[in-house]
């Protein structure tokens, strides 16, 4: 099982950013709790991050195929990003919203979240951590799922 983990605009900035929202945990140290738990659920995670809507983009269509879900944490994207959102929406695959701060306790603004009506689940708030229960809680799903067809 693989799972591609999509990071948008400025995660790569994360520890050096508004502690106080995203925490102090670096894009790396999420990788690196992510592909510790896909090692004990016995997945592949593919992490990608970029500052450019376009390679995110480009990024979904390459693995669209090969990929059996999706994490998505579209940051600056989150209320813009139509072109991702049809990428996404296209692959056809589970995907799971994940956001480091609750962006429902932020500025009105940040509440609309064009991915949302797509997402399976959407976990907000629980910084790092959300990645690693994203995770956890889409393979399980997915497995879930292979089993009731079998």
């Amino acid at each position: 099982m693989k799972i591609l983990v999509l990071q948008g605009p400025n995660i790569n900035m994360l520890g050096r950013r508004k502690a106080e929202h995203y925490g102090t945990v670096t894009m790396d140290e999420i990788h690196r709790h992510l592909e510790q738990k896909a090692d004990e659920l016995a997945c592949e995670i593919v992490c990608f991050q970029s500052n450019y809507e376009g390679a995110l983009v480009s990024k979904v269509q390459e693995l669209r195929d090969s990929a059996d879900g999706i994490l998505i944490n579209p940051a600056g994207l989150t209320t813009t990003s139509v072109s991702l959102r049809d990428a996404l929406e296209d692959a056809g695959l589970p995907l799971v919203e994940i956001h480091l701060s609750n962006i429902h306790a932020r500025e009105a603004w940040r509440r609309h979240s064009l991915f949302s009506e797509i997402a399976v689940g959407i976990i907000a708030g629980f910084r790092w951590r959300g990645y690693v229960s994203a995770l956890d809680m889409l393979v399980g799903m997915l497995r879930d799922e292979e089993r009731s067809v079998k």
